[in-house]
């Protein structure tokens, strides 16, 4: 048995939904190809209602009452981060399928594997495009929230740039655009929310300014293009999953994930399908459900997943797999291959603003 908890009532239902679908189909392709060891899968969902506080004990029940052989983490780093605690004391494996902020691997933890893209590794991905624009001096900006820093500080800690904290009560960029200004940086780099690109472009516009390279981490939604229009060309951002990625594995779990749930699948839904697959390749790699031997083998073991390739570090942290690099084209982010060119972000006079 693999038991996880995944939110399937609450505030935290609908996000999660993806991750316990994918999950699904992971199961199904398992069962589908012979099970593991020669048995077959059965996958234990509970349901910690939203509240992230109950994963301590549901985990607990998993691991004492449900026997289950294999955990799989929560979805979402303070579920994870208690899920974690609990499978520590227990020395049982558990697949950090979910928790991408560093807190769940900053503790002295032997049996966490991380499987999800790390917060920490979207800063990383603009290094070979500042570099390719010959861009030296970007200003780097972090909304005040958890997710937002450790993206701007994997950037700052390989690029040595500052990063400018701002909270939610900034409704106005026009002092951080003059600050900008003034330390002549050649690049904006952004990491916040749909909301906050927007609001920078818009101040852009109004005063007449145009770095050489915008990236907003929330401009890869949708509503970004809608809210600003024309302004959006050539902003770029990240993605974690395309589900239109023309990798065999991807383009047979977007299949089966089609035909079983009549939608595309979405970045929670990968993250769902990549933890069963990584921690059936361990149990098939340590040919049995000893979780020592399941640890040591995670420890070591580097496959290719829908992220990219899994490999970890001694606190069993994602070290490998990486978000993918779009750039907005006609109102729509489009992924760039590695060693694509990207246009550079125009003056506005030059600029064929639609009106």
């Amino acid at each position: 048995m693999v038991g996880v908890v995944v939110s399937q009532s609450g505030a935290n239902a609908e996000p999660a939904e993806g991750y316990r679908r994918g999950l699904l189909v992971w199961e199904e392709e398992v069962n589908a190809a012979g099970g593991l060891l020669g048995r077959k899968v059965e996958l234990r969902i509970l349901d910690d209602g939203s509240s992230a506080s109950r994963n301590a004990s549901l985990y607990e029940q998993l691991v004492r009452d449900e026997r289950a052989d294999l955990l799989i983490g929560p979805f979402g780093t303070a579920a994870t981060l208690l899920a974690a605690a609990t499978a520590e004391r227990a020395r049982r494996v558990l697949i950090n399928g979910a928790g991408p902020g560093r807190a769940v691997h900053r503790r002295a933890a032997r049996f966490i594997f991380q499987t999800t893209i790390p917060y920490s590794a979207y800063g990383p991905v603009l290094l070979g495009v500042l570099q390719q624009e010959g861009l030296s001096h970007p200003y780097l900006l972090a909304h005040d929230d958890t997710a937002s820093k450790e993206m701007a500080d994997g950037l700052r800690a390989a690029a040595a740039a500052q990063v400018e904290i701002y909270g939610a009560d900034v409704i106005d960029f026009k002092p951080l655009v003059e600050k900008a200004r003034a330390a002549k940086a050649d690049s904006w780099i952004a990491f916040g929310g749909v909301r906050d690109a927007a609001d920078m472009a818009r101040t852009f516009r109004r005063l007449n300014y145009a770095p050489r390279l915008f990236f907003a981490r929330g401009a890869a939604e949708p509503k970004f293009a809608s809210m600003v229009g024309q302004d959006a060309e050539f902003t770029l951002s990240v993605i974690e999953y395309d589900a239109r990625s023309a990798t065999p594995a991807n383009q047979k779990f977007a299949k089966a994930f089609i035909a079983k749930w009549s939608a595309e699948p979405g970045p929670a839904a990968a993250e769902g399908y990549v933890a069963g697959s990584v921690a059936a390749a361990a149990v098939n790699r340590a040919g049995g459900l000893d979780q020592e031997k399941l640890r040591e083998v995670l420890s070591a073991l580097e496959m290719e997943t829908l992220f990219g390739r899994y490999k970890v570090n001694s606190a069993g942290e994602q070290v490998a797999a990486r978000p993918m690099l779009v750039q907005i084209r006609s109102g729509k982010p489009g992924v760039l291959a590695p060693g694509e060119r990207q246009v550079p972000y125009p003056a506005w006079s030059e600029r064929k603003v639609v009106k």
